[in-house]
């Protein structure tokens, strides 16, 4: 996590803090405060893959976004009797028709699926290492690059930081 936060001070991040081991870090804002939240994905990318020899992919949300997320848990409109576990998926942008399709076919008796924007909720009716389902299902069968955090990772960075 040292190692992160230096990197991320190299890059140009001020005051860079990480969240847990759980490869989250919070900052106040890049140097240059021009630059929008893509062009800032970028840079960190870049510069991560520089750093540590391998690619990564950045998504980076501002606290009022974090926070409106983590708030909409879809909760009327499951399907699932019981859920043991939520995880939030970032995305790049919202998905189009076509990845919707693909999405809505990798649900099963235990996964459902929630997408929100540019956000996705899985749901899991089981432990998730009962499901099929995982990151990289989902982005070789929608074609798309994310993230999953989980839910209460997500409500203990909102509280400790908001």
């Amino acid at each position: 996590m040292d190692d992160l936060r230096r990197i991320f001070a190299d890059l140009g991040v001020a005051d860079a803090e990480t969240f847990l081991a759980s490869g989250n870090l919070i900052f106040d804002r890049a140097v240059d405060r021009r630059e929008d939240a893509a062009a800032l994905e970028r840079r960190l990318e870049a510069g991560l893959e520089q750093a540590l020899g391998y690619e990564v992919a950045t998504f980076v949300r501002d606290a009022d976004e974090l926070a409106g997320v983590v708030d909409a848990v879809p909760d009327e409109t499951r399907r699932l009797e019981s859920v043991e576990a939520v995880n939030l998926a970032f995305l790049r942008s919202s998905l189009d028709e076509l990845a919707r399709i693909d999405l809505d076919g990798l649900e099963t008796d235990i996964d459902e699926f929630h997408l929100e924007g540019r956000h996705l909720f899985w749901l899991c009716g089981t432990r998730q290492s009962e499901s099929t389902f995982s990151n990289k299902v989902f982005e070789r069968t929608v074609g798309r690059e994310c993230t999953f955090r989980g839910l209460n990772t997500l409500r203990r960075l909102v509280r400790k930081y908001l």
